[in-house]
């Protein structure tokens, strides 16, 4: 009788749409990348993570009309913006992130250091555009709900 109970709950499991995964999949990307952009854009005004500054290329840095500091809490703004982004129009937001993701990663490869960490933000970046692939274009919304 186990066997049976175990069986039935198999089959239910495997009877349950696949789009309830896709959605819980899309939800838990979408607040990833609304919520860690911001967090890392707050985090750029306390320095309670880590020491941002370090983590400019030194070519860039030297181009800047101001502060390394400057350009960070700058930096920060455009994260804490992006993550809002992605709350409130998830699909442009998404495409934003995984951009500004990639132009992170190519500073940190100018730096010639923190190679781990470009290799990270890359990889976040592909999760933020298959986040951007997983959203249905307005079009596409719109014929869903009529």
């Amino acid at each position: 009788m186990d066997t049976l109970a175990h069986a039935s709950a198999n089959a239910q499991g495997a009877a349950q749409p696949a789009y309830n995964r896709l959605a819980t999949t899309t939800s838990l990307l979408k607040y990833t990348y609304a919520i860690v952009p911001i967090v890392a854009g707050l985090d750029k005004f306390t320095h309670l993570l880590t020491d941002w500054n370090k983590y400019l290329a030194p070519v860039i840095a030297d181009m800047l009309p101001f502060s390394v500091d400057t350009f960070m809490r700058v930096v920060g703004v455009i994260e804490i913006i992006a993550g809002i982004l992605v709350l409130l129009k998830p699909k442009i937001g998404a495409l934003v992130v995984s951009l500004w993701l990639v132009g992170i990663a190519f500073n940190l490869l100018l730096s010639g250091e923190y190679f781990d960490v470009a290799v990270r933000d890359l990889v976040m970046a592909i999760g933020a555009f298959s986040l951007y692939l997983l959203l249905p274009d307005r079009e596409e919304a719109h014929r869903e709900m009529h």
